[in-house]
């Protein structure tokens, strides 16, 4: 976590890390040499490096990406100048040494390690060579989930749902009475929601709207938390295949979380776990290893 030292930068530590990347700063000679990572302040032995400036982009708000960059870049830069200079003064007075600031700094860098640790292990395991290999195996030349095109009248009560049923029943059409009576914003379209799968529908619609035919309609109102349905079924198709650029963010958070649970488990394998009830008392089992995900 990095600390800020001011309003000031807490207001305008703020742009896109892109829009900063492509910003200099105000004083460099047009035709400075060529750096990927310039040094841009030494505050006694430390260097500041366009890095670690680019890193505290990562954290500002949004809104702050209207600020300049010249005036971005110097505002970063004097936190960081801040940072390293009471830096040097805490080393001076040894707080280091400080037995709750040693624990505190050890946590920190206990964590950096795990975290690095699993990064690692998960990272070697979510490649795009993975990725494509999990889409092959899952997807391609698959059809997709069943998918159901549907209009639907919404409105806010039982007896106004049943009505329309009634004049749906007594032939008339139901885009138009979608157009005249519903309360969604699809109504000036007739009512067409279009093609969507089970899973994309709070389960009272979906499960009404998949259990219809094409040309049926409900002949009892669904109620949702939106209100009262009537439903129409138009179509049914398997949806299209899915396109690997469609679904491998999926894919990667999958492969990912096996990979988590299977770095856990080996870990906890190959070291001894005691556990300990609240009281200090030894505990009845020890820790098994986490299950790795299937």
């Amino acid at each position: 976590m990095r600390l800020s030292f001011s309003a000031l930068a807490i207001a305008a530590v703020l742009a896109a890390p892109a829009a900063f990347a492509q910003s200099a700063p105000a004083a460099a000679p047009a035709a400075a040499p060529k750096n990927s990572n310039p040094v841009v302040a030494i505050v006694g032995k430390y260097q500041i490096h366009m890095s670690d400036l680019q890193a505290d982009l990562q954290n500002v708000p949004a809104q702050a990406q209207q600020l300049p960059p010249d005036q971005l870049y110097q505002v970063l830069l004097n936190q960081e100048v801040d940072r390293k200079a009471v830096l040097v003064a805490a080393l001076k007075e040894g707080l280091e040494k400080d037995p709750a600031v040693a624990e505190a700094m050890q946590d920190a860098a206990n964590t950096k390690l795990e975290n690095t640790y699993v990064q690692k292990k998960v990272l070697s395991q979510v490649s795009d060579a993975a990725v494509l290999a999990e889409y092959n195996k899952d997807y391609a030349n698959k059809p997709g989930p069943e998918q159901v095109q549907a209009r639907q009248i919404l409105v806010q009560t039982a007896q106004q749902a049943q009505d329309i049923i009634t004049q749906l029943n007594q032939g008339a059409d139901f885009a138009t009475l979608a157009q005249k009576d519903s309360i969604d914003p699809g109504a000036k379209n007739g009512g067409d929601l279009g093609w969507f799968a089970q899973s994309e529908m709070v389960p009272a619609f979906a499960n009404a709207a998949f259990a219809l035919q094409p040309g049926q309609y409900t002949k009892t109102p669904v109620q949702t938390q939106f209100g009262w349905h009537v439903i129409l079924c138009e179509g049914k198709r398997a949806a299209p295949t899915p396109k690997l650029a469609d679904v491998q963010g999926q894919i990667k958070q999958q492969l990912g979380d096996a990979a988590v649970q299977a770095t856990l488990g080996a870990v906890r394998s190959g070291v001894k776990i005691q556990l300990f009830n609240p009281d200090g008392s030894p505990a009845a089992a020890v820790l098994a290893p986490a299950p790795a995900a299937q």
